[in-house]
């Protein structure tokens, strides 16, 4: 993280670690002064086109920066925030975990903000991990009473050994297979999947997470498979219904996961030697795929921060 300063023609202690003397005007930033929604979404709508957002804030609020924070993950683009108070600094330098890429200070707060950070303006962002299938042990399945649970219907058919990664748990998502598999008691429908509870999180076709509770026609998913192949279809519908749900829960790679998906014999989880179980006949002990992400997510994107889910 870099330290930016006002110039004001003087020297002053540590002004070594000022990365840059603030003039207000640069070929490489753009300010935006943030006074309601419409000013972050144009502030928004400059990244991954200018090299540097320089963030000002009338009313000093975290949700606008922690969104510029997020988006601007793996562009071209960096975050900095002008900060005017010392009570201001550590929302800034810490948001969304890793902070914002510089913080603009008064030159007298140079000391106070170098205190804050600890040294950590000299470290660069480790590289981020991506999502990892893995296996997962079964530990327990039980009643979870009665709840809302939303199948969906994708625009295409999906084949055997494919499904969708949903979970109640954003860092541990279970692969829940398609309805492609023939039963003694009801057709198979190839394009759908019986997704969980609709406070579940699923994987987007972009890598980002959405509650099934947020999804709408037309938006993308992921398709995936226990080898890691991975496909990408549309949804032509949701169903949301009432119906008597299980909470499976299962470990991990030393944490523990779980996800809340309809009792009904024709939910399936996919297996790691690529087969299937029943939710239903699905016991402890029981081996399933699993998609694992270490990082945190804000608004369904993946950034490096910690976060504890339960």
């Amino acid at each position: 993280m870099q330290i930016w300063s006002d110039y004001e023609g003087e020297e002053y202690p540590n002004m070594d670690v000022v990365s840059r003397f603030w003039t207000g005007f640069s070929d490489d930033v753009s300010e935006v002064q943030i006074d309601d929604p419409s000013d972050q979404e144009e502030a928004l709508s400059l990244i991954g086109l200018v090299p540097w957002i320089l963030v000002r804030c009338s009313d000093w609020t975290m949700v606008p920066l922690e969104n510029l924070v997020t988006a601007s993950r793996g562009t071209s683009t960096r975050i900095a925030a002008a900060i005017d108070e010392e009570v201001e600094l550590n929302g800034a330098a810490f948001a969304m975990g890793r902070g914002v890429d510089a913080i603009l200070v008064p030159i007298q707060m140079v000391d106070k903000a170098i205190r804050v950070l600890g040294g950590s303006w000299e470290k660069e962002e480790s590289q981020e991990t991506g999502t990892t299938i893995v296996e997962a042990r079964i530990l327990s399945i039980d009643g979870a009473g009665v709840g809302e649970r939303v199948c969906v219907d994708l625009t295409r058919r999906i084949n055997d050994g494919q499904g969708i990664a949903t979970g109640s748990l954003s860092g541990n998502l279970c692969i829940l297979h398609g309805e492609t598999i023939q039963s003694e008691y009801v057709p198979t429908r190839p394009f759908r999947v019986n997704a969980g509870a609709i406070h579940s999180y699923i994987l987007m076709a972009d890598g980002k997470t959405k509650y099934l509770s947020e999804l709408i026609s037309g938006d993308e998913v992921a398709v995936l498979s226990s080898s890691g192949e991975q496909e990408k279809a549309t949804i032509g519908r949701l169903k949301v219904e009432t119906r008597p749900l299980l909470m499976i829960r299962f470990e991990v790679s030393g944490s523990e996961g779980q996800i809340v998906v309809q009792q009904a014999e024709t939910v399936r989880l996919i297996t790691p030697n690529g087969g299937v179980i029943s939710v239903t006949k699905a016991k402890e002990g029981d081996k399933i795929s699993v998609i694992t992400d270490n990082r945190a997510r804000h608004v369904g994107i993946a950034l490096n921060a910690g976060v504890t889910e339960k």
